[in-house]
């Protein structure tokens, strides 16, 4: 099978379950009786850690690591002339970004796919730790939760490229991703099929929440919080800067949790400034690593989820139990 293949089943795989948890999340909502047999419980035990991806998971924008290098481009240069552009023609700067670097391919004759980006992810930097924090944590989970059936789910919400993120060691650890991405078409110039903004990113937020992680379908029907898969009590946002406020704003709004972290041993000022403003819960250096600041931040408020679900479910059996 080769590697465009892969990635093409790859999708529909993740387009399968989100459809499949969209399907099952409609049901609940609808009154759909379960299966003959099966026995109600308290469904509210999935924990979702969303991540933004550069400076965040990576030192750098991924863009500076493979794609601008590729094409002969300087990383500072690029992002200034980016933004000029974007503000000379009142653009928004992301599809501006998304078409400048392949104007400037295709202007110096490097053809590139989509499985030359996704190659390109392979040399993409993680921050100290990024690798084995998705086993440590789900370790952590299994030792301290006292409920029975908690599971454990790791999001990226980007405006970086879907292509050059699949490359990275990591995908294989996120349930879903959702960032930027090219429609390719043969023998034309990309372009952007789906870009992700600052605000945008807080619509994937509310897919968490209701389980409706297959974006051909809308999210804007209401909901009733009682039928929502993933409480926002039960998730965790990671972010580095002006770019993930909406989503830190919206996430402690619904009574979730935010984390802001900035690169070890350089200047904390926009996490205090986050911090301050109630924007996070904590902050503390981008190391991932075990028995780091963030690692015991993070399962501080990992300890407080688990307490909470505890707590709802006992009370949910309460109410059963009384007929409720």
């Amino acid at each position: 099978m080769t590697e465009q293949t892969s990635l093409r089943t790859s999708e529909r795989s993740a387009r399968a379950r989100g459809a499949a948890t969209s399907k099952a999340t409609a049901a609940r909502s609808s009154g759909a009786a379960a299966k003959p047999g099966a026995k109600p419980g308290f469904d509210k035990k999935t924990i979702a850690l969303v991540y933004d991806f550069d400076g965040t998971l990576s030192p750098r924008p991924m863009q500076e690591y493979t794609f601008l290098p590729k094409i002969g481009e300087d990383p500072k240069a690029f992002w200034r002339e980016c933004n000029t552009l974007a503000r000379e023609q009142e653009a928004d700067p992301l599809i501006t970004y998304m078409h400048l670097m392949y104007k400037k391919a295709k202007a110096r004759g490097v053809r590139i796919d989509r499985a030359d980006l996704v190659a390109l992810g392979r040399d993409v930097e993680l921050f100290a730790g990024v690798e084995a924090w998705f086993g440590e944590i789900a370790e952590y989970i299994r030792i301290r939760a006292e409920s029975q059936g908690v599971a454990l789910r790791h999001y990226l919400i980007s405006s970086g490229l879907v292509e050059i993120i699949e490359g990275t060691r990591i995908r294989p650890h996120f349930h879903n991703v959702f960032a930027s991405e090219y429609w390719f078409e043969a023998y034309d110039l990309p372009y952007p099929k789906r870009v992700i903004t600052d605000t945008g990113k807080t619509q994937y937020l509310f897919r968490i929440n209701k389980g409706i992680e297959n974006l051909g379908q809308s999210i804007n029907e209401h909901m009733a919080e009682g039928v929502r898969p993933i409480p926002f009590s039960n998730m965790i946002y990671f972010g580095d800067g002006d770019t993930d406020v909406p989503s830190m704003a919206v996430m402690r709004k619904n009574g979730g949790h935010a984390i802001a972290v900035h690169p070890p041993g350089k200047p904390r000022t926009k996490c205090i400034e986050l911090f301050r403003a109630g924007r996070c819960d904590f902050f503390a250096p981008a190391d991932y690593t075990r028995g780091s600041e963030l690692f015991s931040r993070t399962t501080l408020l990992i300890d407080r989820i688990l307490a909470n679900i505890r707590l709802e479910e006992e009370a949910w059996r309460l109410r059963r139990s009384a007929g409720l």
